[in-house]
Parts: C-alpha cells; structure tokens; sequence
C-alpha cells in the first residue's frame, strides 16, 4: 500500500508570498486542512488552518475586526508557515505515513518524488479512505470478529468454513494488537451470505474459534458477545 496510490493528487498551494488571508481563503474554500508552500516551483513550507487561528487569535483580544482583518491581509506566509516541513517520498507505505502523523501529531504531510518535486499531499482523511476500502465497509455485507489460537493454518481453518456457506468473501484483516498471548483477532466481512445459514455458520465457527461479535450491515444488527 504505497503512498502514492492513496494520495491527493490535486495538490492546491500557495506562494510563500501571499497573503495569511488569502492563505486562510483557499483553505476554506478548498475544505483542505493543509497548504503546501512554494517558492519557484520548490516546496519551502506549510501552513494549515491551525496556523492561520492561531495567528488570528495571537492579536484579536487587542484589534478590532477592521484591523485585524488590514493585519491578515498584510501578514506574509512566509512569515508564519513551517519552514522546512516533514515530507514523505511517494514510495513510503501508507503505515509509514501513519506513523509519521501519530508521531509528530499532525493532520497531513505532502508527497514528494525522487526528485524532491511536490506531487502530492496525504492526510488523515485519505488513510479514513484506505480503511474503507480495505474492510469493504462501503458496501455493507456481514462482518464476523473472532479470536483464534495464532498458529500457523488457524486463519485457513476458519475461512474454510466461510467458504462452505457460499457467500463472497470481502476483506480478511487480522491483528495481535491487545490480544491475549498466543492469540490473535480477526475480521472477515463477507458479501451476498444467506442470513438463513448465519446460525449455523456461527456454531460451527465457534467450534474453532472464540466468537466477539457479528455486524449485519446490510440490515443494521449487531450482535456482541464478548
């Protein structure tokens, strides 16, 4: 899951020139929560809709709104954006760039290639996307969560039961993150099952694994049982 498959391609930015109120403009009008800056076709920093309220609110206590509005109009990016910002290479893996966003507390960072050209920006919002799409939840279907012993075939034994219920088989997700030793979760979301067969497909499954919940979406139920 490289970075540049699931990145915002359509990069908006602005000149270090500009002004922090046109700055504030295109990220309103763009709902985007951070701008690229550039000086000749150079990425050199960037500023983001936490930048532009805190130096709105640095000076609004002590203006009125006319002047506060003259001060933004006046104030260079340059002079507020981050100066040298984190960049991520287009090559990057998108749990790279999560990490990135986790550690340094940020809301997006822009893409660039081996040349260190802009071509791109990623955000939290497009790793929301990535999720989606790696679940399938956009397309509703069932979703199973259960633990199972982590051995080598325990995965294989539980799908193969999926499989005996027809159905199609959407996504297949798996995480030892807070589970017990010698254990791990995993979540299979399955397509076009016959919620006739549910009961049994879930007593056979229990015979292999410890069931945590089942989510029809399809129908919005929601059973829970750990």
């Amino acid at each position: 899951m490289l970075v540049r498959y699931w990145m915002s391609r359509d990069v908006i930015t602005i000149d270090e020139n500009e002004s922090l109120q046109k700055a504030a403009k295109v990220l309103q009008e763009n709902q985007i929560k951070i701008l690229p800056v550039m000086r000749n076709g150079t990425i050199v920093g960037v500023i983001t809709d936490r930048d532009v309220k805190r130096a709105s609110a640095s000076d609004a206590t002590t203006l009125d709104a006319h002047e506060l509005h003259y001060l933004l109009s006046k104030l260079k990016i340059k002079e507020i954006m981050t100066k040298n910002p984190i960049t991520v290479p287009d090559d990057y893996t998108v749990e790279e760039v999560a990490g990135i966003l986790l550690e340094h507390k940020i809301s997006g960072v822009p893409v660039v290639n081996e040349e260190g050209k802009l071509v791109g920006v990623i955000t939290k919002t497009d790793l929301f996307k990535l999720i989606l799409a790696l679940t399938g939840a956009r397309n509703g279907g069932v979703q199973f969560a259960f633990q199972i012993e982590d051995r080598p075939g325990s995965i294989k034994e539980v799908t193969d039961i999926f499989r005996k219920y027809g159905g199609r088989m959407a996504s297949i997700l798996s995480s030892r993150e807070r589970c017990p030793e010698g254990y791990r979760f995993v979540y299979i979301r399955m397509y076009e099952l016959d919620r006739q067969k549910i009961p049994k497909l879930k007593e056979e499954i229990e015979k292999t694994a410890t069931m945590l919940y089942m989510v029809d979406h399809s129908e919005n139920r929601r059973e829970i049982y750990v």
